[in-house]
């Protein structure tokens, strides 16, 4: 799985508006991707309904949780200095609790009550429903451990609360794991096999969003392009469904459409897409809603044919060109983002100079990229050796990262000029004087306060730009406000 990470959330300690009655107090927070800090509002809504209300004070915690991630190794060394740090305030509050939830709670199992002995529960993806009787378990003395990899849990039946929320966007998880093995990732082993949540849960919790206020949501999942509900069950088991199954089966595009038919006011997303996955009928089914936003999330990981066969992708270099002209030309003004590894075992320089030419070709908006790093439990880590060395990866993701950032300023110069509709989503980090929103391809701009407000959909004139941003001014509501 390709996972977007906000460097800027990471470790954010969550908070929810509290719940009368409620006694005890819960500090969670999460690392890693979107996934992650879906799954913390799924958890906080379990043990509001066991007496939790959150708070931001560590120290006043009776249950202290930390939402991880395996995809990188800094992920999980952050976690361990966090655990230290937990430690600490627990020599002053000895009758705090800590879990370990999410993927590395899946990997590391075990480990954790055994090595980190501060740890007195360790809860994987797909057991958060298992919370209560785990707790209990603690209160015991017993060892607190659920990692069971579900094949049908989709949590569709608990409805989120917003952590942190800014009142605008929110995410609605659709699928949960993945059955693409790539290579180097280590998400179908800590997360499980894929499966789709009903689309009539979906759609619920979209309506509920737009009734509570929000003005746009992201559909979430490992691979949001491989989404099927055919009754429940797993996707690899749907040539196994009835033939009234096949036939009442909903896909992607389908989902798609019925949230923005559902809503027609409200922007919808989606993350992440994979190449080998991504049909045309998905980008049909974009270009006919206008508040399916034009932004296509689409890793590719590397240009050379060579490395994506080591890695297990199932597209080739040139059938990556022929779906992204096949974008281009469905949705002109499409912004398209990459996830890029650079030194991929056996890497070669001219594997990498295929990684500069397809995205000479492709010119990104913008991108995720990070050098290679051996996660354990991988096929990657378990049959491959790591031969690249680290100044050589280092100075390979220096040149990915240079050409990003021409392309990057490329694509923001091209919508100077133009008056683009910007949905606001709170203050400018630069400047309490400016909004910052985004428009349908999914950049930053920012502009003066004035009159308008959070949650507003506004018409700016975009003025002038950098790489990451678009600058302008508000020139009225756009016909979206409601």
């Amino acid at each position: 799985m390709e996972k977007i990470i906000d460097e800027n959330k990471q470790g954010e300690a969550l908070i929810l508006d509290q719940k009368d009655g409620n006694k005890k107090k819960l500090f969670i927070e999460s690392y890693g991707c979107q996934m992650n800090f879906s799954d913390s509002e799924i958890v906080a809504s379990i043990l509001s309904n066991q007496g939790y209300n959150t708070t931001q004070n560590l120290e006043d915690a009776d249950l202290v949780l930390v939402n991880t991630c395996s995809i990188r190794d800094k992920a999980e060394q952050t976690v361990r200095k966090r655990l230290k740090y937990y430690d600490k305030i627990k020599d002053k509050n000895p009758s705090m609790k800590v879990g370990v939830l999410g993927c590395m709670a899946e990997r590391l199992k075990t480990k954790f009550l055994d090595e980190e002995k501060i740890v007195d529960l360790v809860v994987g993806p797909d057991a958060y429903k298992d919370l209560p009787n785990l707790l209990a378990d603690v209160d015991e003395g017993r060892d607190a451990i659920n990692v069971i990899l579900s094949k049908e849990e989709t949590y569709g039946d608990i409805s989120p609360v917003r952590l942190n929320s800014n009142g605008v966007s929110a995410f609605v998880s659709i699928t949960r794991g993945c059955d693409n093995m790539c290579t180097f990732c280590v998400v179908p082993f800590t997360r499980g096999r894929e499966r789709s949540r009903d689309p009539q849960s979906v759609i619920e919790e979209v309506n509920d969003l737009w009734n509570k206020g929000y003005k746009e949501v992201t559909l979430l999942g490992q691979n949001v392009d491989s989404y099927l509900w055919y009754g429940g069950g797993l996707k690899k088991d749907f040539e196994k469904a009835s033939d009234l199954q096949k036939a009442t089966a909903v896909n992607f595009a389908n989902l798609l459409e019925l949230c923005a038919k559902a809503q027609p006011k409200m922007r919808f997303r989606f993350s992440t897409s994979n190449p080998q996955d991504m049909t045309l009928d998905v980008i049909e089914t974009m270009a006919k809603y206008e508040n399916i936003c034009n932004y296509i999330h689409l890793p590719v990981q590397s240009g050379s044919n060579r490395i994506l066969k080591e890695m297990n992708r199932l597209h080739t270099r040139e059938e990556y060109f022929e779906l992204i002209d096949n974008i281009q030309r469905i949705i002109p003004d499409v912004a398209i983002s990459q996830d890029m590894i650079a030194g991929f075992p056996t890497e070669t320089e001219e594997d990498h100079q295929d990684t500069l030419t397809l995205m000479e070709y492709v010119k990104y908006d913008y991108g995720f990229m990070f050098a290679y790093s051996e996660r354990p439990g991988t096929l990657a880590g378990r049959k491959m050796e790591d031969d690249v060395p680290a100044d050589v990866k280092q100075r390979r993701l220096n040149e990915i990262q240079a050409l990003q950032r021409r392309h990057s300023l490329y694509r923001t110069q091209q919508h100077v000029g133009k008056v683009e509709e910007i949905l606001i989503e709170k203050s400018s980090k630069k400047s309490d004087e400016h909004w910052s929103g985004r428009n349908s391809q999914n950049m930053v701009a920012v502009f003066p306060k004035e009159h308008y407000k959070p949650g507003d959909f506004v018409n700016v004139k975009i003025l002038d730009c950098t790489s990451a941003t678009l600058i302008g001014e508000a020139v009225g509501y756009s016909k979206n406000n409601s």
